[in-house]
């Protein structure tokens, strides 16, 4: 792998959640054997996932906290930062639940206060919300105001339980105009149905960004044909464990991609330190 290009990753998960979802169990046994064994194994130490980030290049990774019971399980924001305390390349993204906090908001100013949260993790199809509801204003506001990104699952979800239409981008183009100092980002990129959308929302709103979590990088030009355009836009997310060939073999098929280094730079690194203060 070439090693000319510093690399952020903005969207990890743990390989070892507090709790699945039945459904999502059995999804994960029968399409990844090896991850309820030695995987799991391993990487259920934050030493592991270290070495791992420090062999591909990795100078720090956010894991996505996921609150969604509903779907595919929990690994509370607390479970997550408690994890991700015991290496400094790790930080980590809280994930709140709009349909079962009472109080949102406030319990996102104790994440990122209290916990040191980077940032707010939402996942409209797995909670089962639409994103441009009134009703997560105030959790929104709450963002801008300790300045703090939110990223959104958008496009499809296989597990069982989801349900994407919450997940289609164009749904960000009201909280993006109602909220013009949310930094937003767009996990997947809105895979595979809503590519597009993403490319025309980064190009209209200056706070909205995507986040190439799971996508091959060597389809980066197929899936987004002005990637060299918005590369300003666009931050590099791995989605890692859940990406053949592996998160080293992902960075260098980015790197070898047919735009510009300056491009590549701002994907792989200059973005994120931006967006996420770093």
């Amino acid at each position: 792998m070439a090693d000319s290009f510093r690399v952020i990753d903005v969207h990890q998960h743990l390989v070892q959640y507090q709790v699945y979802a039945p459904g999502y169990r059995a999804y994960l046994e029968e399409t990844n054997p090896d991850y309820f064994g030695p995987l799991m194994e391993r990487f259920s130490q934050p030493a592991e996932v270290d070495r791992m980030l420090a062999e591909a290049g990795v100078e720090t990774a956010f894991i996505m906290a996921e609150d969604a019971p509903l779907t595919t399980g929990l690994a509370s924001t607390e479970y997550v930062a408690d994890f991700c305390r015991q290496t400094k390349r790790l930080r980590f993204f809280a994930s709140i639940n709009p349909l079962t906090k009472l109080d949102a908001a406030a319990q996102l100013e104790r994440d990122v206060t209290d916990l040191g949260a980077g940032g707010l993790k939402l996942y409209p199809s797995y909670q089962w919300f639409y994103p441009n509801d009134r009703a997560l204003y105030a959790l929104y506001a709450k963002a801008v105001e300790l300045g703090v990104p939110v990223t959104f699952h958008t496009g499809s979800s296989t597990f069982p339980g989801s349900r994407v239409k919450y997940s289609q981008p164009i749904h960000l183009d009201d909280v993006a105009v109602d909220f013009p100092e949310l930094t937003i980002l767009m996990a997947h990129a809105g895979r595979p149905f809503w590519y597009d959308e993403c490319e025309w929302l980064v190009k209209r709103h200056p706070n909205v960004h995507i986040d190439l979590a799971g996508l091959p990088p060597k389809h980066l030009p197929q899936y987004l044909p002005d990637l060299e355009r918005i590369a300003g836009k666009v931050l590099f997310g791995s989605d890692w464990p859940a990406i053949p060939p592996g998160l080293a073999a992902n960075i260098s098929q980015l790197q070898d991609l047919p735009i510009s280094d300056k491009a590549k730079e701002q994907i792989l690194y200059d973005n994120a330190k931006r967006v996420l203060n770093l």
